[in-house]
């Protein structure tokens, strides 16, 4: 992408393009550096065992090696190394926002003074509780976070006494989610072979 700006360029439009460029760098290093190397790594077993537990994370191990054809052992070291390669990320309980008063869904766009003040940012917003999501985004907002309120007047309250109070916050923009009509777990790929039994893992393997 080539972007031109010479001494004509209005100074609003110069400050809007190093934004853009500013985001464009940290997004593409953050992919490359957190999901090229790992989804190489991923084979035919790792896919039916991710599908499997994404199903249903609470399934016994014993059940998925029934499903895939291997040891419990193995499932129990392939779930591990997704573990510390980042592929699974998290597991527990969903709680509904609802029963605990937080009836209010909420995105924000977040416009900033200056991109590179990002971090800083995020660290005032990690002390609210309230925003669940937070991501650095391309198009018109520098950030969109994702908020529970109780009702409008404590969404009117974060957003005039905490999150417009924040150094580097220049304007909001608020959407209300007035249903989540969608949710569910991104598919793990399409059709794949039945996992063949091992001998355990192949780095298991005894060889002469």
């Amino acid at each position: 992408m080539a972007v031109y700006i010479n001494a004509q360029t209005p100074y609003y439009y110069q400050k809007k393009v190093n934004i853009v460029l500013e985001k464009c760098q940290y997004i593409c290093t953050f992919v490359c550096q957190n999901v090229k190397n790992a989804m190489e790594k991923i084979d035919s077993l790792d896919k039916k065992i991710l599908e499997i537990i994404s199903n249903n994370a609470r399934i016994p191990f014993k059940d998925v090696a029934a499903k895939c054809g291997v040891s419990r052992a193995a499932i129990h070291q392939r779930v591990q190394r997704l573990i510390d390669m980042n592929v699974i990320v998290g597991s527990g309980y969903h709680v509904n926002p609802a029963s605990l008063g937080y009836n209010t869904s909420t995105y924000i766009g977040i416009t900033l003074e200056k991109g590179s003040m990002y971090n800083s940012v995020v660290k005032e917003f990690s002390k609210i509780p309230e925003i669940v999501e937070c991501h650095y985004t391309t198009g018109p907002y520098t950030m969109l976070i994702k908020l529970y309120a109780k009702d409008n007047a404590h969404l009117m309250e974060l957003l005039n006494g905490k999150l417009q109070q924040i150094n580097g916050v220049v304007s909001t923009e608020t959407l209300i989610s007035l249903t989540q009509s969608i949710k569910k777990e991104l598919p793990i790929g399409g059709p794949h072979k039945e996992a063949k039994p091992q001998m355990e893992e192949d780095w298991m393997k005894i060889t002469d």
